[in-house]
């Protein structure tokens, strides 16, 4: 008995571990990037370039059209404090993040609803929209291979291929 027992054990280990060898990175990990004062946080699926066209007509992400900005679930973002996005006054508190890409200016979107997997039923909940804001669109100086989210204390910016948009951002009341 004690010997099938010892034998499970080992065979237990030996797949368990196979297992774990297996278990790749996924392509687009979850990131959470939080601002240096820790005001601003940010999570998202953060997809690769892997060679791509991302944005445009030919591209992944279609020009005019809503996209989740990132990859898998929604973007979410969570202010700690009331803030002026874009000029837009917003609560404090966690929202989702819906960008429209274009080619000379972006519409970025915060919105109520959590728990979105994608940007798929944006239509059925773009009535508990927050704030859309506009912003132009600087070229990045060379491909960005991964989509990069980066709040700051005063933007947050987006990242990615060969575009970057930056939102201000200012606690409610300051100038």
């Amino acid at each position: 008995m004690k010997k099938i027992s010892a034998f499970l054990f080992v065979l237990f280990a030996m797949v368990s571990m196979a297992q774990a060898q297996d278990k790749k990175p996924p392509m687009s990990p979850r990131v959470t990037v939080e601002s240096p004062d820790k005001s601003i946080k940010v999570a998202y699926g953060q997809p690769s370039k892997r060679g791509r066209v991302i944005f445009g007509e030919k591209g992944l992400e279609k020009y005019g059209k809503v996209w989740r900005t990132g990859a898998n679930e929604a973007t979410e973002i969570t202010f700690k404090n009331d803030v002026m996005f874009g000029g837009k006054m917003v609560k404090a508190g966690t929202y989702t993040l819906f960008t429209i890409p274009n080619e000379k200016e972006w519409t970025v979107i915060l919105n109520s609803t959590l728990g979105q997997w994608g940007a798929y039923d944006y239509d059925k909940i773009k009535a508990s929209d927050v704030a859309q804001v506009k912003v132009p669109v600087s070229a990045a100086k060379s491909p960005i291979e991964k989509l990069t989210i980066t709040p700051a204390n005063s933007s947050v910016t987006i990242a990615w291929d060969n575009m970057t948009v930056s939102v201000p951002v200012q606690k409610h009341g300051q100038s």
